[in-house]
């Protein structure tokens, strides 16, 4: 199998469709809400997130298919005084999940953010989902906390 990871180009035509194919299939996963997103969310997310300069997406194609895929954001750390990157999705389709794919997506990432000067990336996960938090535990993931005796940092929103 030949694995090709790439950044995505928000511009060109077959990385957009592969973006919204695969955020739509993540959409319906458990893991991703369960039920399908809006089309004219599907047919504008790419678009919406050109228009972002802090934002950035990973392909991952396994023979020329793609197979999974990231997309973060570049935030900052007010208590370091660095940027960070946020990943905000990450999934890979079920024929191909088990195969390390989660785990070169991690990779291109931290190669990112460590060429951005970043000071660390974050993410959220679901404190039922058992197979991300293992794959994020093995490339070197924890909860955050200030103090063992403030608790971890939750994940909160407030829906507008």
């Amino acid at each position: 199998m030949h694995i090709e990871i790439v950044t995505a180009d928000y511009l060109n035509k077959s990385h957009k469709t592969d973006l919204q194919s695969l955020l739509s299939m993540y959409a319906k996963d458990l893991m991703g809400g369960g039920r399908p997103l809006e089309q004219n969310i599907v047919g504008n997310v790419v678009t919406e997130l050109s228009k972002l300069s802090h934002a950035f997406s990973v392909l991952v194609y396994a023979d020329g298919k793609a197979v999974g895929f990231s997309n973060c954001f570049e935030l900052f750390s007010t208590f370091l005084c660095k940027p960070l990157i946020n990943i905000h999705d990450l999934a890979v389709i079920d024929s191909h999940r088990g195969l390390g794919i989660s785990q070169m997506i991690l990779q291109k990432i931290e190669d990112i953010a460590i060429e951005k000067g970043c000071c660390k990336v974050t993410l959220e996960v679901l404190s039922k989902n058992e197979t991300a938090k293992a794959a994020y535990t093995k490339f070197g993931f924890s909860d955050y906390h200030l103090d063992t005796d403030t608790g971890s940092a939750l994940f909160w929103q407030k829906t507008l």
